[in-house]
């Protein structure tokens, strides 16, 4: 019996995130391939926003992890549901976006399969196989190391400033003080740190683990879109400025080579 649950415990999960790898790859090609501006970020954000914003990328993804590590080592909360989906949601997107030209990306694709999330979805329960815990962390400690090295080399190759690493580690710091200061969970600690950056009070919004990571979502969305209208104000203001000055100088122009004429003749 004990034997059973364990072939369990690793084929079922494999089975259903080989299911979800299947259409996740469909609907990836497809817009990967698709020219709709809808999925061009620069026809909503300035090209500098965009920018920063890959730096930023890179950095929540290390956050992400991290927490992914929390949780199995030191955090036996409540807020298990929706740490699940992210875990799957995360495994299954990095999993889209890997090279599978060498052996070991390929093994990377078994280590990433959310064991414990999809069993605990399935069965309501927590998987048994210890194991498979201390491989994650393995894991996302990996990812953690991959995406800080894409963070630097993409500041350097861009020429990019790193004072959004200080804001990145501010934040880090706030989330663990906040989780040992205020007794709370990881997915609790972060809704009140990005409410707390973004002014907008440190309370838990949202009853719900589902609700929180909505109201993580409305939060930044709302920061970087702030951002970019302050930009594009900005924008408009400095060009209605050098299209003024722009047509003064042009008038100008014209008066002195009136004037040059006229003398001429």
């Amino acid at each position: 019996m004990e034997i059973l649950n364990i072939v369990c415990e690793l084929v079922v999960p494999i089975l259903i995130f080989g299911v979800l790898f299947a259409v996740g790859k469909v609907i990836y090609n497809k817009l990967a391939n698709s020219n709709s501006r809808l999925l061009n970020p620069k026809e909503y954000l300035p090209i500098e926003e965009i920018e920063t914003l890959k730096q930023v990328y890179y950095l929540i993804m290390m956050l992400i992890f991290f927490i992914f590590i929390l949780y199995i080592m030191v955090i036996d909360g409540n807020e298990i549901l929706p740490i699940a989906v992210l875990q799957i949601i995360m495994s299954l997107y990095i999993a889209l976006t890997l090279d599978y030209s060498s052996l070991n990306k390929k093994i990377l694709f078994f280590l990433l399969v959310p064991y414990e999330s999809i069993m605990f979805l399935v069965s309501n329960q927590y998987l048994t196989l210890w194991p498979i815990y201390i491989i994650h962390v393995l894991v996302y400690a990996y990812f953690i190391k991959v995406y800080f090295d894409k963070f630097r080399q993409y500041t350097e190759t861009n020429g990019l400033g790193i004072t959004i690493i200080l804001l990145f580690v501010i934040i880090v710091v706030s989330f663990i003080v906040t989780i040992f200061a205020e007794g709370v969970e990881p997915l609790n600690s972060m809704v009140m740190v990005s409410n707390a950056f973004t002014s907008n009070g440190y309370a838990i919004l949202g009853q719900t683990g589902i609700g929180k990571l909505n109201s993580l979502l409305l939060v930044w969305s709302g920061y970087i879109l702030s951002g970019a209208g302050t930009a594009t104000l900005t924008a408009a203001i400095l060009m209605k400025h050098n299209h003024k000055r722009e047509k003064e100088l042009n008038e100008r122009l014209d008066k002195l080579e009136s004037l040059i004429k006229n003398n001429q003749k």
